[in-house]
């Protein structure tokens, strides 16, 4: 009763005026940034972060158009897998297999629809799972001291980018930078300045805002500038959409697939470092062992396009669970949206429920208005979006760097970050070029300072004695943890990476 009663204050903050209009808009701007290849969620939330700081709102309506953004760019990366067999981003890729073999046969508007509900019931099943495990998680981490919280912050950085990098070397070297970039500034218990070479705006420290806009947005320019092709395709104004609405008979069948997915996609999504691309591939490979007994997916089975949306967008609201409780993020996007939380002075964590109700529980009652409104919008505006993959890079690339430079100084005030932002674009760019992963960057530069801080007091407390670090089960447990999810992508993978790339390699050859 306790938890539909702060859901209750969550709706009365969330169904404002100012609120619902923002929800609003972060669904429509997310789900064209989703759309267009290679900007994705992570970039989205980037590029609108200076928008929502300039904008002069508050802690809370600042969450809920980032947060509606982040739901909207999950759902709109399905538009350009479907209709032009190119993900807007990962985890999209497995959505490619089957929904754009339904829209050569004609079916592009019915599998945009039931991606669409399927995005919804992951969506709509995960925040309601957000609100039963975030309070239960809270009370574990009361039991966290100093040397607990190093332990969660080294589980952190040894399993994000994981998944997302084959590398595990280039996974540990980007935390290694990140962490780092921290460590700039004068140091809060000696007041020594660090790694600073004189300048006195690196006294306070590198703003993390200014790193995530220069690393995600500015880079994307850059990588538009040395490649100069063109954001549209011609194969997108050959395809038809068709009816926009599926037949009953096809949400029929696949609704069990949905709500399979969506438990196992949330699972995923919970897991630091998982994500929505493993949610997608796990739910897609599960469920073709499952209920693909006539070789139909891949061919254009709607079941096929059912299970991966499911399981992406569970993914993502079940990454939101440990940022909330326990102030580590679950994915790449999350990190972006642990980095505003720490700007507006909100420090995420197992106090976040009780000295900050209305944030969090507004936040999850926007989640659910934002959900209704995608799926509300994505339906019957499915023409308006698809032609947005027209719009060419050539065009989007400038309106990138616009927002990006007078965000950044709308919010600081200070030239010396734009130039800041420029290195961190170049940094970016090169990294990209690279396959370094630039999540466990921005995890570098977030959480070093705590995870330093944690360091030296447990340190500290214990006369400074070592092995204090691994003194309770509950850091051997969380050790124990990290090393496992250090090594197991070395293992797994590699061949999981390359597995989804073969399926959609195979499904492209077969096309041809």
């Amino acid at each position: 009763m306790e938890l539909l009663a702060n859901l209750g204050d969550g709706f009365a903050i969330a169904l404002s005026w100012q609120n619902i209009g923002l929800a609003l808009l972060g669904c429509f701007l997310g789900t064209i940034m989703g759309a267009l290849p290679g900007l994705g969620p992570s970039n989205g939330v980037a590029i609108l972060i200076p928008l929502a700081f300039t904008m002069g709102l508050g802690a809370t309506p600042s969450l809920i158009l980032l947060t509606s953004v982040y739901y909207g760019a999950m759902y709109g990366g399905r538009i350009s897998s479907i209709l032009l067999n190119i993900p807007g981003d990962e985890p999209a890729m497995m959505t490619c297999l089957d929904g754009h073999p339904m829209a050569k046969k004609g079916l592009a508007g019915e599998a945009l629809s039931l991606s669409g509900i399927a995005s919804f019931v992951g969506a709509f099943l995960a925040t309601w799972g957000l609100i039963l495990l975030a309070p239960q998680l809270v009370k574990i981490a009361l039991l966290f001291g100093p040397a607990e919280y190093f332990a969660l912050f080294a589980l952190a950085f040894m399993t994000l980018g994981g998944v997302s990098s084959t590398n595990q070397a280039k996974s540990a070297f980007a935390a290694a930078l990140g962490l780092g970039l921290a460590t700039i500034g004068v140091d809060t218990q000696t007041g020594v300045p660090r790694f600073t070479f004189g300048e006195v705006h690196l006294y306070d420290g590198l703003d993390f805002l200014v790193a995530i806009v220069g690393l995600f947005a500015l880079s994307e320019v850059f990588i538009f500038l040395e490649t100069r092709h063109g954001g549209s395709d011609a194969a997108g104004r050959k395809l038809t959409i068709g009816k926009l609405y599926p037949p009953v008979s096809m949400i029929r069948q696949t609704t069990p697939t949905m709500l399979r997915t969506s438990f196992l996609g949330f699972i995923a999504g919970v897991l630091p470092g998982a994500g929505a691309s493993l949610g997608s591939f796990i739910s897609y490979s599960m469920e073709k062992k499952l209920v693909d007994k006539e070789g139909t997916f891949g061919t254009g089975d709607p079941r096929g396009v059912a299970a991966p949306e499911a399981g992406n967008n569970a993914a993502a609201g079940g990454a939101l669970v440990p940022m909330l409780a326990l102030g580590v993020p679950g994915s790449g996007t999350t990190a972006v949206l642990l980095a505003v939380l720490l700007a507006l002075n909100i420090t995420p964590g197992p106090l976040l429920f009780s000295q900050n109700p209305d944030v969090v529980w507004g936040l999850i009652a926007a989640l659910f208005i934002a959900n209704f409104m995608l799926l509300a919008m994505n339906i019957p505006m499915v023409g308006l979006f698809t032609r947005v993959l027209m719009i060419p890079s050539r065009i989007l690339m400038p309106i990138v760097a616009m927002v990006s430079f007078v965000g950044i100084y709308g919010i600081s005030g200070s030239t010396f970050d734009l130039l800041v932002m420029i290195g961190f674009g170049v940094m970016g760019w090169a990294l990209r070029k690279l396959d370094v992963p630039l999540v466990p960057v921005i995890l570098g530069t977030l959480l070093g300072n705590a995870m330093e801080n944690n360091l030296r007091r447990a340190v500290t407390i214990d006369n400074g004695n070592w092995w204090t670090l691994a003194d309770s089960p509950l850091s051997i447990a969380l050790w124990t943890v990290a090393i496992i999810g250090f090594v197991l992508p070395v293992i797994v993978g590699a061949r999981l990476k390359a597995r989804m790339h073969q399926r959609r390699d195979e499904k492209g050859a077969v096309s041809d």
